[in-house]
């Protein structure tokens, strides 16, 4: 998924838009000069009197009433775009010096336009207030980290609604809000469609949302405004240093979410290093979880067994309170997502008696994430999954590899064009060490060449298998599509396949254009060509 700063300017294409409308159907009106007084901005005269009932960074997507915020972008600046706002029924603009002297030079603005230093700086809270978005508004759950966001924002979700709490969901697959869901195009949407979101869920009834928060969303201010009652930390492993550099400063992004003016309390797993520090950093209530053997942590798994594909855990927990929880998808990392979501609904103000009884009676922790560890067929055991990094990769392949004797694991993936690209020849090594049949194919190339990403995956299988002398076959195929069903030709009912890089994702970017590919849609049909059963797609309940 493209995370690209997507303002109006923005270069980075996009899959189809959804047409529905991230916004309340009722807004109470809020003067304009309400809003200069809280930007420090003074509105003179008769425009003090314009009502603003929406905020948008699109020009494409103003309604009347709105205030469109112009942003500065990598290509033009949103100020180029104002003259069809204001034709859509903008009553106002909001934007910088830059943007102010485009305005200037142009004969069709005929609204007010307010000039601060950083439009983004001030954007979220402004439409917190637009659309009563902000605090209190809804209970609110925010998931950051590497690996493990989605799965247990779905988690999150699941058990709220078994707790009898109806609930929302913002993230990387799509959007709950009450309705039909919504394809997502950023994992975290800009902060005027947050604050709209969040208050067409209170608007249709929901009580509570959890939502994923990339390091994207902090860096480039999506989530301004909201507070967050729980926030969770996953783990961070390397990923997204096209944009951040070092770990360091990856790190640094994601702690952002852990201070007074994001967050009143927190859940932090402790596995990793990262996890430690930022539990030791924290500047808001920290309770701390360990799901690795010997962490030291508040909540602990204390036990696994595994029950069918998936794995029963006991968290033990201070005075020595006991949580059984079950969950239905491999791994354990879905063990550790899982007992994520459960501490962050208990320090959410749900008492472990009641907890447990929800957990006892629905089973929460089974629901289907779409492209997150999906089942596709049996035999073989085909799995989809959105593994995209080296962290990610490796736990994906540990924890579909089958204990049957003489079964093989064939994985199919890529790397992701102008993103991070020393993360490729080490999937590939990972891929080498961990599969006995390495399929090299294409990811998302974008506007880099698809051919030279192979090449860097490529080298570094090769070079890992020729060092250690590994059994593994390395192919490198492609298109895609091609890929998935050359696995499939490879497989034999007791082996297993995991396609990885992609999970939910139904459009592949090449050169800015949008093809449609799914990689369960593929794998599906590759199987049923072989004369594989497959099994009935599933989804979580909207």
């Amino acid at each position: 998924m493209s995370e690209f700063n997507a303002s109006e300017s923005s270069t980075a294409p996009a899959a189809p838009a959804s047409k529905v409308r991230f916004r309340p159907s009722a807004v109470k009106a809020v003067r304009l000069d309400s809003i200069g007084d809280a930007i420090g901005v003074a509105v003179p005269g008769a425009a003090a009197d314009a009502l603003v009932t929406g905020v948008s960074l699109n020009s494409r997507a103003v309604e009347p009433g709105d205030l469109y915020v112009a942003l500065p972008g990598a290509v033009r600046h949103g100020a180029d775009f104002a003259a069809q706002a204001i034709g859509a029924g903008a009553v106002a603009v909001l934007t910088d010096d830059a943007g102010a002297r485009l305005l200037a030079l142009s004969a069709d603005t005929s609204v007010p336009v307010l000039v601060v230093e950083s439009p983004r700086n001030v954007v979220g809270p402004l439409s917190a207030m637009v659309y009563g978005s902000g605090a209190g508004a809804l209970q609110m759950f925010g998931v950051t980290g590497t690996n493990g966001k989605t799965t247990t924002t779905y988690f999150i979700n699941s058990l709220l609604r078994a707790l009898g709490k109806p609930a929302g969901l913002i993230g990387t697959i799509e959007i709950l809000a009450g309705g039909e869901p919504i394809p997502s195009v950023l994992t975290t949407p800009e902060s005027p469609d947050v604050h709209g979101l969040l208050a067409l869920m209170k608007e249709r009834g929901l009580a509570a949302a959890a939502m994923e928060v990339s390091s994207h969303a902090i860096s480039f201010q999506r989530v301004d405004g909201v507070m967050f009652d729980v926030a969770g930390f996953t783990n961070l492993t390397q990923d997204h240093l096209d944009l951040h550099h070092t770990m360091d400063e990856y790190f640094a992004t994601k702690a952002e979410l852990f201070t007074p003016g994001r967050a009143r309390k927190a859940v932090v797993t402790v596995d990793d290093e990262w996890g430690r520090k930022l539990a030791d950093s924290g500047s808001v209530p920290v309770t701390t979880l360990g799901t690795a053997p010997g962490t030291s942590a508040d909540w602990t798994v204390t036990a696994t067994a595994p029950r069918g594909l998936g794995t029963e855990f006991t968290l033990t927990g201070p005075g020595g309170t006991v949580l059984n929880v079950h969950t239905g998808l491999p791994g354990s990392f879905n063990v550790a997502n899982a007992a994520l979501a459960v501490i962050m609904v208990l320090v959410s103000g749900v008492d472990a008696a009641t907890l447990q009884a929800a957990l006892d009676a629905a089973d929460p922790f089974t629901v289907a994430v779409p492209g997150r560890m999906q089942l596709v067929s049996e035999q073989p055991a085909a799995v989809v999954d959105f593994a995209h990094n080296t962290d990610a990769l490796a736990r994906a392949l540990e924890a579909v590899r089958s204990p049957e004797v003489g079964s093989r694991l064939i994985v199919v993936f890529g790397a992701t064009g102008q993103r991070d690209q020393g993360k490729r020849p080490a999937m590939g090594a990972i891929a080498a060490r961990l599969a006995d049949t390495v399929i090299i194919t294409d990811d998302d190339p974008h506007d880099e060449d698809a051919a030279a990403i192979r090449a860097d995956v490529l080298a570094g299988a090769q070079e890992a298998r020729d060092k250690d002398a590994l059994p593994c076959d390395v192919l490198e195929v492609f298109p895609r599509d091609e890929a998935i069903r050359r696995a499939v030709e490879l497989a034999q009912p007791k082996d297993t396949i995991l396609v990885a890089g992609r999970g939910h994702e139904v459009w592949q970017e090449v050169k800015g254009v949008n093809l449609a590919l799914d990689d369960r849609v593929e794998l599906r049909s590759a199987l049923t060509a072989r004369g594989f059963n497959v099994l009935q797609a599933d989804r979580i309940e909207s």
